[in-house]
């Protein structure tokens, strides 16, 4: 009597990418891995898990969970008019993305010096979603152009800045030395109603040497001889503001993110935690691991810096308590790197297969990770995975 061949089952594989910054959606990613992995393996069950952690394409990343996305009319760094993407998950929780409304990326915003930008954008946004009913709030601070201790958002909200004179102060870095009276009166009631949750992978206080300013801020157009004046404006600026709300945040690990925006969440009563951890989260990676035969990760550029609560090893973390081996793919690897990576990673790749130019890369980059997910599926498959 013959023996029937045991039925073999399907490989079920977890892709959870975070953007290429500059070339392609975490979702995008995702689904150019995707259809080379089904190239190669027809029959496999595909989970798309797009991830971020906590800056631009956080909300991008959430919303292919589930949700309304939504446009809000706000301003931009530059406090012009402008409008920007938010989002109410599907059970209620809004989410704010600072890169959406002050991001580094925006042309327009950057357009003014460092020093004349301005949160007021993200407090625009706020300030929509709770007249929508939202009390729960995500807010993805990476990425931003600001640098103004998060006084751009306290004054949407309705905190007013005086000089010694009784003149209003606007609030960007270049004025807030002049703050000599903060009125608090007027902030938004509902603020002390609703809940914060400050996404940050950032542990750095809001002055000093490790401070916003010092350490982002050339990045964001900061020059060497700006940082001391700049930093001691922000000081200055705590200093006032937390002799009138009664406590005090600008010590605190989170307080610089995103230029000091964490220290107006801080100074409201939000609670920081890793972007990526709340991402992965939300859209229920834990879920999509479960079963699992392979998880393939990765995002633009990956490094040591990989290694400190970025999406790509936040993912692998969660597929190693899983049982689920871990790929990373990427736009570029650090080889200096590697000894380093391939601790989290069963194996790191980069995407490109010859030498290539930056802009090449990105314009070809769906093809390059479609036919790099294919062969990584071939030889996952001729290793005899299963």
């Amino acid at each position: 009597m013959t023996t029937p061949a045991p039925t073999r089952r399907a490989p079920v594989v977890v892709i959870a990418p975070d953007s290429f910054k500059g070339s392609l959606s975490a979702e995008e990613v995702a689904a150019a891995i995707g259809a080379g992995i089904q190239a190669a393996l027809p029959d496999a069950q595909v989970r798309l898990c797009p991830i971020a952690d906590g800056g631009e394409g956080t909300l991008d990343a959430l919303m292919h969970a589930g949700g309304e996305r939504l446009t809000v009319e706000c301003r931009n760094a530059a406090a012009q008019a402008a409008s920007a993407p938010v989002g109410i998950l599907k059970d209620g929780t809004a989410v704010v993305e600072s890169a959406a409304i002050v991001g580094i990326t925006d042309d327009a915003g950057m357009a003014v010096a460092v020093q004349q930008r301005t949160t007021l954008g993200v407090g625009d946004a706020i300030r929509q979603l709770l007249d929508r009913g939202a009390r729960r709030f995500l807010v993805a601070l990476g990425g931003s152009s600001t640098n103004d201790g998060g006084a751009g958002l306290l004054a949407a909200l309705g905190v007013e800045f005086f000089d010694a004179a009784g003149e209003i102060v606007p609030p960007v870095p270049a004025q807030l030395q002049r703050v000599a009276r903060v009125d608090a009166s007027g902030l938004d009631p509902r603020v002390k109603e609703a809940h914060f949750m400050a996404m940050s992978d950032v542990d750095n206080p809001l002055c000093g040497p490790d401070g916003a300013t010092a350490v982002f801020g050339p990045q964001k157009g900061v020059n060497p001889d700006q940082v001391a004046t700049l930093d001691a404006a922000l000081g200055h600026f705590a200093t006032v503001l937390e002799q009138v709300l009664g406590h005090q945040a600008s010590g605190q690990p989170g307080a610089g993110a995103a230029g000091g925006l964490g220290y107006a969440l801080l100074m409201l009563g939000a609670q920081f935690r890793s972007g990526a951890e709340t991402v992965a989260d939300h859209i229920g990676l834990d879920e999509a691991l479960a079963g699992a035969d392979w998880l393939i990760t990765g995002e633009g550029r990956s490094d040591a810096q990989t290694l400190h609560g970025k999406a790509p090893f936040i993912a692998s973390q969660r597929a190693r308590r899983a049982g689920v081996p871990t790929t990373l793919l990427s736009g570029g690897i650090d080889r200096k790197s590697l000894d380093k990576l391939q601790s989290s990673f069963s194996g790191c790749f980069s995407i490109t297969f010859g030498p290539m130019d930056l802009k090449e890369a990105i314009a070809q980059a769906p093809g390059l990770l479609k036919d790099s997910g294919e062969q990584l599926a071939r030889l996952w498959q001729g290793a005899g995975a299963r």
